[in-house]
């Protein structure tokens, strides 16, 4: 039997809206990510972040942020003035509060008022050296940003990107947002439960980067990048409490 183009987008409206139903407390269970960042791994430092007023006005008040901007030199590449020349990686770590109708969210939601168009998204199972597997959603997109100095008309600068994310549960990881939803739902439903999630992501431009000489091909960039992710989430999740 055919089923009509409307009943599937009929029924994940009304599953989604059950999240309004669902008990506000509960046994919690903190994500398995630690969320104190470090200060070097794996030969990136971490210089630590604040959150963007924007970023703090978007989520709820117990919303906690880990973010830096991590640097690495480049092999036998140095500037007119004799420094290394670095890499360069932005990640941020958001632990959900304990609303789950205004916890943490997928980026493609708030990236474009960065500025980011997003040109694709692909999924990416990252296998790490403790043999543990990390989905991953792999974004492709254009960031525009303002270099006008201060008095300047606005004069916008365009960026490739390569930005990787996942969330990070109590024992589970996923990269879809729909599926970490519906677990929110069953574990509150069925065990009581209020799960934290922490949503990682890390973002590294490529091509013409303003400080490196020549070109960042998106092969080299994408290497780096999920190198860095693999090191990081071998390093900051706790595996042990994982069921398999």
């Amino acid at each position: 039997m055919i089923k009509p183009p409307w009943l599937l987008p009929l029924i994940l409206g009304g599953t989604m809206g059950l999240t309004y139903l669902l008990p506000k407390g509960g046994q919690v269970a903190q994500s398995a990510v630690n969320m104190e960042m470090p200060t070097d791994s794996g030969g990136w430092s971490f210089e630590k972040q604040a959150p963007s007023p924007e970023e703090l006005a978007a989520l709820s008040k117990d919303t906690r942020f880990s973010k830096a901007i991590c640097l690495k030199a480049r092999l036998g590449e140095y500037n007119i003035d004799g420094y290394k020349i670095p890499d360069r990686i932005d990640l941020s770590v958001v632990l959900s509060g304990s609303d789950i109708n205004n916890s943490i969210h997928r980026p493609e939601r708030c990236m474009p008022s960065q500025g980011h168009n997003i040109l694709s998204s692909t999924n990416q199972l990252l296998t790490l050296a403790n043999h543990r597997q990390v989905p991953t959603k792999r974004l492709v997109s254009i960031q525009s940003k303002n270099a006008a100095q201060p008095g300047e008309r606005e004069r916008y600068v365009r960026f490739n990107c390569l930005t990787y994310y996942f969330f990070v549960g109590h024992e589970r990881i996923t990269n879809d947002h729909i599926e970490r939803t519906v677990m929110d739902m069953k574990d509150r439903l069925v065990s009581g439960m209020d799960q934290r999630w922490a949503y990682v992501s890390a973002t590294m431009w490529y091509g013409k980067v303003p400080w490196i000489e020549n070109e960042v091909s998106e092969k080299e960039a994408d290497a780096k990048l999920q190198a860095f992710i693999e090191d990081f989430a071998e390093k900051q999740i706790s595996w042990d409490q994982f069921v398999h």
